[in-house]
This record gives C-alpha cells, structure tokens and sequence, in this order.
C-alpha cells in the first residue's frame, strides 16, 4: 500500500516541545490536556504555557499539577496553568468535568492513559478498562465538549495514540474481551486504535463546525505509563538489564521531545486547518498494511472511514447504555 507524501515539517525526531512553539503565541488561547500532570502530558502543559496558553491539566489527582501550577504561578512566565479533577473511567467524573467548563474551548489534547493491565479490569459500568479509559472516556469528553471546542470557530482536538495500534484493529465483534481470551497488549493496542479512529470521526463530522482532529504517536518514552509492565516483560522487550535497570535504547525519547508531536498539533501554525491525520516524529506518517511486524505508520484499519463511522456509533450506544 503506498501513500501521499504527506504533510512534512522543519523539526524531527529530537525536537522538544519548547522548540516547536518557539516564537509561537499562544496568548488567550484556552487548553485542556488530559493527564498534563506527569510525562509527555506535563511537556505538552509546559510548552503550551510557555508560548502564552491557558491551560487545564485534567486529572484524577489534581494535586498532582501543583508544581505546574506553581511554576506558571509566579509572573513570571507567559501563560498559565489551572488544574481540575477528571477521572476518565469514571462517566460521572467526565459529566462533572464538562458540565464546569464555561466558554469557549480552543484546543483539547487527549493525552491521559493506561497501558498494558496485567488482568482484565473492568469499570462501573462493566467496561474493560483500558477501553475506557483510552477511547470512551475520551469520546465522552470530546461530544460533552463539542458546544465549546465549535465556539472557538478554529479549535483543534489531538488525540495521543500509540504505535501500539498497529498490530490489533479493533474487534467490533468483542471489544470488551468478554469471550475472547484477555490479553494486556491487545486490550491496549485496540484502544490506541480506538484513539486514532476517534480522530478520524471527529475530523469527519465536526470540521464544519471548524474543528480539526489528530492523532499521533509520541514514540518511546520511560514515563508513569510503564507502571503496569512486570520486570519480565520489560527485560523481553530489551528496556531492563537482568539488575533491574532501565535501559534507554537510542530511539527512545526523553519526555520533553515525546511531548513535541502533541505540541505541533495542539499549537503550531503549520498545522492551521489540517485534520484527520496521523503524525509522528512530528511529520504526517503513511498509511500502513498494520500487522504484527510493522514498525511504523499508521494502520490501515485504524484510518477507515468506515470503521470510524461504526466506533462512533459503537461508543454512543455503549454510553446511552449506562
């Protein structure tokens, strides 16, 4: 399968965050990132603020953003930083979230998210977790907060997804792992490729309403998202020598680059009115057959349009099902 071109930038693999938006600005701008606290998501927070931005970290623990909100406290620095709590899982959390937040909207980065549970976890609702977490929780926010993202008149949603996605499109006929046997790398590869699909949904229904969305893949990174990965796997995947250390392999990312993708597409010029798209390293990726042993792109399977209209309808009966 071949693609396009694509849309190519100036900046790489190695680029920061900071650097994609400098002599950016972004003053007046409103932004939500979700789970903004930790990894790439307090890069993402701390670039956007740095070009001028208003910005919400939403997260299940909002004491977490202290030092965020300390650090674009003082005066100093060029934008700010609020923090709100938003439990993704938790549709009462979501409905709570959305329903405080007052005018309009300019960028919501869906950056929070669960890796690899060892065990098949299920919410409230009955919902595997990472499923919901990755994709419902974020379907919901975004829909509960399409009125403000529309009243912006150029809001921009980017969903951070995973590479992950490449080697499991998504099982519409058990997407909760009911029947088929559990397994935490295919749980998680289907929500990534929820996110992306997510993307393309919204890209497909919401740009009249002058929203653009995408996806990307931050590429590796050490964060808190490993914290589910036993010692064993890490050594199998060649991130842990037999002492119990990490080891850092030479395309790994330090956070601050990881977050740069995200900011290109929340944040720099370039990206004016572009939707609908996969990026990483912080250039449009091409289309991909998927499978086991692809490294990168994206999938196929996870830039259907088709698919994308079935998870959308998929996600808002599962939500009017609660």
């Amino acid at each position: 399968m071949t693609a396009n071109p694509g849309i190519t930038t100036p900046f790489d693999a190695g680029t920061t965050a900071a650097e994609i938006v400098e002599g950016v600005d972004l003053t007046g701008r409103r932004m939500i990132v979700t789970g903004g606290a930790s990894g790439i998501g307090a890069e993402t927070v701390r670039a956007l603020a740095g070009a001028g931005a208003e910005v919400t970290v939403a997260t299940r623990n909002p004491r977490a953003a202290d030092g965020l909100v300390e650090e674009f406290g003082t005066g100093a620095t060029r934008g700010t930083v609020r923090s709100s709590a938003l439990d993704l899982a938790d549709l009462a959390s979501v409905d709570a979230f959305v329903a405080a937040w007052q005018g309009p909207l300019d960028v919501l980065v869906a950056n929070a998210g669960i890796m690899a549970l060892p065990s098949r976890q299920l919410t409230p609702e009955g919902w595997e977790l990472q499923l919901a977490t990755n994709h419902l929780g974020h379907f919901a926010l975004a829909r509960g907060l399409h009125d403000n993202l529309r009243a912006a008149r150029a809001a921009r949603v980017v969903v951070v997804s995973s590479g992950a996605h490449l080697a499991a499109p998504f099982d519409f006929d058990d997407p909760q792992f009911e029947r088929r046997p559990y397994d935490p790398w295919s749980a998680y590869g289907q929500s990534k490729t929820g996110e992306v699909l997510l993307a393309v949904g919204m890209s497909r229904r919401w740009g009249s309403d002058g929203i653009t969305a995408n996806a990307l893949n931050p590429g590796y990174i050490f964060t808190n998202l490993q914290r589910h990965i036993d010692d064993e796997t890490m050594r199998a995947m060649g991130a842990m020598d037999e002492a119990g250390n990490l080891i850092e392999a030479d395309y790994y990312k330090k956070p601050a680059q990881g977050a740069s993708t995200t900011v290109l597409l929340a944040g720099s010029p370039l990206l004016d009115g572009v939707s609908g798209r996969y990026f990483e390293d912080n250039q449009e990726a091409p289309v991909v057959p998927g499978g086991p042993d692809a490294t990168g792109g994206v999938a196929a399977h996870a830039m259907d349009p088709v698919a994308a209209d079935r998870l959308w309808a998929y996600a808002e009966q599962t939500l009017a099902a609660r």
